[in-house]
């Protein structure tokens, strides 16, 4: 962890010269839903990783951005997204979760909750009416759990174990977009990277934005596209992941 956050100290030292400020103060809320394809693994501690069957879920993602004229200093976005997991295996090997041993032969249950939120800061290097681009860092915060149930040599049937962990991953933001004239729509792509030893966290949607209404007083845009998300988390408060979470997403945003 220490190493991400050298990295993260580095790479805004490198974008704070490049920075251009807004001329308007402008507060963008907004809402996306997230049909998502899961499938991936964890372990705890030392422990062989597990496979699970997770089920497709809807998710939410709510978020709001304060970007500002100060020059040198960042914008700020805030971004909650939920991702609660559930899923069941058949073991063909012994699965070792948090001291107990589930039976091989049995069904095992998890309800994995790796619901976070992203802080990111972040400068307009480029911004007009038909293209921006922002670059910055986000701080992906966990705080969750994860729970197993199933059969095991030291509880029975029905027994369940719980770990909550939590920990905080640095990584590189970038956003863009561009307008196509006279037409309220444009394309856009909005991610978070890291890739550090055992660690791979990317986070990604690419879309399309129209414009609804735009005056003085408010803009209403909607937006549909694709959503990414890989984490492969390595050792954090004990947790090992490597999920893959990737559907379409549709959303509203508020810009006042």
């Amino acid at each position: 962890m220490k190493k991400y956050c050298l990295a993260a100290a580095l790479s805004m030292a490198c974008l704070a010269p490049a920075a251009q400020a807004d001329t308007l103060l402008g507060l963008y809320v907004g809402v996306d839903g997230w049909k998502s394809d899961n499938e991936g693994q964890f372990s705890y501690k030392d422990n062989a990783p597990q496979d699970f069957n997770f089920e497709d879920e809807t998710f939410v993602s709510y978020y709001a951005a304060l970007e500002h004229p100060v020059p040198l200093v960042p914008n700020l976005k805030l971004k909650y997204t939920e991702l609660e997991l559930n899923g069941s295996a058949t073991l063909t090997d012994t699965f070792s979760f948090n001291g107990s041993d589930y039976v091989v032969g049995t069904t095992a249950n998890t309800l994995s909750d790796l619901t976070h939120i992203d802080y990111i800061l972040y400068y307009e290097i480029f911004d007009n009416d038909l293209i921006s681009i922002d670059l910055g860092l986000n701080a992906k915060q966990f705080d969750g759990d994860i729970v197993v149930t199933g059969t095991t040599q030291q509880g029975g049937t029905n027994f369940s174990e719980t770990v909550d962990f939590s920990g905080l991953v640095p990584l590189a933001y970038g956003r863009a977009e561009a307008g196509l004239p006279f037409t309220g729509l444009s394309v856009f792509f909005e991610g978070s990277f890291l890739a550090i030893d055992d660690s791979k966290v990317q986070d990604y949607q690419v879309g399309v934005a129209w414009e609804l209404i735009d005056n003085l007083a408010v803009d209403v845009a909607v937006k549909a596209g694709y959503r990414s998300m890989t984490l492969e988390l390595d050792d954090v408060d004990d947790i090992n992941t490597d999920i893959d979470a990737s559907g379409p997403f549709a959303g509203i945003q508020v810009h006042f």
